[in-house]
Parts: C-alpha cells; sequence; structure tokens
C-alpha cells in the first residue's frame, strides 16, 4: 500500500485561508420604509397589549366573578334603568335587555387589532429578511399578557441598530 494519494491538506503560505468580509446586509425596502413600518408596528404593539390586559380583566370579571360589564339598557326583571356597571350572568343569562355588552366589545376589538397587528409583523419581517422563527415570536407578543411590551420594546432597539449599521445596505429596488 502505498500513501502518495492522499489528500491531507498541506500547510503552505499560499494555503491559508484569508478571513472573508460579512456578507452585506440586504433589506426588503428602504430604510424610510423600515422606519415607518416599525412606527405602524410600535404603535400597534401598544395598542394590542393594552387590549390583551383588557381581555385578561374581563375574562376573569366573565369566569371569576360570573360577572359582565355592561352600558345602559333595562332590568328584565325590574324594568329599572341600567345605567353602567357590572351584570351577574347567572346561568349564562343576563338580566339586562337593550344594553351595550361592552365584555363583548373588548373581546371583538382585541381580535381585529390582533389581526391588525399580524399584518404590522408581517410588513416589518418581510422588509428587515428575519427568519421565520422572529415572525413567530413577535405574533406571540398579541396573545401573551404583557409579552407585546417587552418583545416591541427588543425588536424596535434591534431594527434601529440594524438600519444605523448598515446605512448602504442593498435596498430591493
Amino acid at each position: 500500500m502505498t500513501e502518495s494519494n492522499t489528500s491531507e491538506p498541506t500547510n503552505t503560505a499560499s494555503d491559508q485561508t484569508v478571513p472573508k468580509a460579512a456578507p452585506k446586509r440586504r433589506f426588503g425596502g428602504t430604510p424610510a420604509q423600515i422606519l415607518s413600518a416599525l412606527k405602524f408596528y410600535k404603535i400597534l404593539a401598544y395598542a394590542t397589549g393594552t387590549m390583551l390586559l383588557l381581555l385578561v380583566a374581563e375574562l376573569v370579571l366573565r369566569y371569576g366573578f360570573h360577572s359582565v360589564l355592561v352600558a345602559g339598557g333595562t332590568d328584565s326583571t325590574t324594568g329599572a334603568s341600567h345605567g353602567f356597571g357590572m351584570v351577574n350572568i347567572d346561568g349564562g343569562v343576563m338580566a339586562i335587555t337593550g344594553g351595550l355588552n361592552l365584555s363583548t366589545m373588548v373581546l371583538i376589538v382585541h381580535g381585529w387589532m390582533y389581526v391588525i397587528y399580524l399584518i404590522a409583523d408581517f410588513r416589518l419581517w418581510t422588509l428587515m429578511r428575519w427568519q421565520f422563527g422572529k415572525l413567530v415570536l413577535i405574533a406571540l407578543g398579541g396573545v401573551v399578557p404583557f409579552l407585546s411590551f417587552i418583545v416591541e420594546g427588543r425588536v424596535h432597539k434591534e431594527v434601529l441598530a440594524e438600519v444605523a449599521a448598515n446605512p448602504k445596505a442593498a435596498k430591493r429596488y
């Protein structure tokens, strides 16, 4: 057996590796578009986080105290006018008719706001060209109480740092 055909590398000066430059950062849009998407995301992160906290309070009220928050209406047992306040829901039936169920409104508003929040997340994610896991983490901010405030702060800092560190990053157009 001869060992003349081995393919082991030799250590010569010409074989030494030269450190490669870091790949150029590419964004999916201009810095102005990114900062605009960041502002839209920030507003919706705070609004969705606030609505989520109201939703948690509403769920505690509904399932912990068997009550809902109602504005207006008429008490169906006494015929008296109901202004604003909590109404007991014994057996799933509310004793007030014709009022505005604010607890249900919180559910609806949070749901639609979360949809718009997801659009803002997707817009920022595509412009920054992040990994898919980042989109999932940002999206979870709208369903885990207090997480939207934490994630928004980190995302905001990261976006500003990346845009500032790559002022001449290749743009989409």
